[in-house]
């Protein structure tokens, strides 16, 4: 190895030992202060400073995604220590912070523990091994936090792509239905977007759109994509797959919440739907959200035995049964919103992205090959 390939070489090695080493941020007004700590911490860990708590955000809002630990004095100019952590927390959460202070004071640590979110509190004169010890049992703390969070973000996406692949590969039994969930989904995300309901009831709310047709894997292809109106018989056997759907949502943990909202999607508002005939609030409300989706979707799709209505159709029909089919507020809301319905009906794959809770917060797109990979059970031999 000649003189630059062992220069090459070292400049490959330190500049993975700096992507490895933690970064840290200290902040303090004094000089003095400031440059002991740079020496405590030298070859450990990248160092950031900051002579106080404003400059020190403006380093947090460039840095803010390689910084793990904060050490921070409490007095100091133009902003405390404590005012400042408070920001970072607001901002910048899963940052691990240490407080040095050389004033003793009831006030300040029920400030800082309360308001900051602090890892430690250090009365000054600090030894340094006291505080190497801190910071490496905060960066132990950050380190573990943050696999925890990878990971539970990996199985989270793992998870919902999952439930995606099952409700495309669901549609596609039926090419006339091909599409369904999702559209039902989206309109279901719309009137639930409408209605400001909180983040949990809409990543519930989207789940169960995206499977409230899941106990279809059970009904014959030849009921489910028969070319004709079904007879009393065959109209028994569709009619059950409501509660087949619930049963097979209730085996999954994370999804019982959503179980009744499946179960409910053909329920009517006077209580003469199935499968239980509940009537008015006894229908689970995301129950009634979908029911209305998935009715409008119905209709203004073409069946074998039918075709498509027109959207402004459809929407007469949805006002029509306000109070007896539907819940008449959602149904009145729905009508309301009919030129946002109707877009998303004409661009469904476009507009999803749009109102999904999920596609903001995971990478949720699925593809053909992770569809046909779902494989259903044979239905049931009578």
């Amino acid at each position: 190895m000649d003189a630059l390939e062992l220069k090459e070489s070292l400049d490959a090695v330190l500049n993975l030992s700096n992507i490895e080493k933690p970064t840290i941020l200290i902040v303090d007004d004094e000089e003095n202060n400031l440059q002991l700590l740079k020496r405590t911490f030298r070859g450990k860990y990248n160092i950031l400073t900051a002579n106080n708590g404003v400059q020190a955000l403006d380093v947090v809002k460039q840095h803010g995604n390689e910084i793990s630990l904060i050490v921070s004095d409490q007095k100091m100019p133009v902003m405390e220590g404590t005012e400042f952590l408070r920001h970072v927390r607001e901002t910048n959460p899963d940052i691990i912070k240490i407080l040095l202070t050389g004033h003793v004071g009831t006030d300040i640590l029920v400030s800082a523990i309360n308001d900051c979110e602090l890892f430690q509190y250090i009365l000054k004169p600090v030894e340094p091994e006291e505080l190497k010890i801190a910071v490496e049992n905060g960066i132990t703390k950050y380190s573990m936090a943050s696999n925890n969070k990878i990971f539970y973000n990996e199985l989270r996406e793992l998870f919902y792509k999952t439930i995606r692949a099952i409700s495309n590969a669901l549609d596609t039994k039926d090419s006339y239905t091909n599409g369904h969930s999702l559209r039902v989904t989206l309109y279901s995300m719309i009137l639930a977007r409408e209605l400001n309901l909180d983040d949990d009831y809409l990543e519930d709310i989207e789940i169960a759109g995206l499977l409230h047709d899941i106990g279809k894997i059970a009904m014959p292809k030849s009921i489910l994509c028969k070319n004709g109106h079904l007879t009393d018989d065959e109209f028994l056997i569709m009619k059950s797959h409501p509660s087949r759907g619930e049963k097979i949502v209730l085996n999954i943990k994370k999804l019982e919440k959503i179980s009744k909202w499946v179960k409910s999607h053909h329920e009517k508002y006077d209580g003469t739907g199935y499968p239980d005939g509940l009537k008015g609030d006894e229908i689970p409300f995301a129950g009634r959200i979908i029911a209305l989706a998935d009715t409008y979707d119905a209709m203004t799709s073409t069946r074998p035995y039918r075709t498509a209505l027109a959207h402004d159709v459809a929407i007469s029909e949805i006002k029509k049964c306000a109070g007896t089919q539907f819940d008449p507020q959602l149904a009145e809301l729905f009508v309301s919103l009919s030129a946002k319905i109707d877009e998303a009906r004409q661009n469904p794959e476009l507009v999803y992205p749009k109102y999904s809770f999920l596609a903001k917060n995971i990478d949720f797109k699925v593809s053909q090959e992770e569809c046909d990979k779902v494989s259903f059970p044979p239905p049931p031999v009578k």
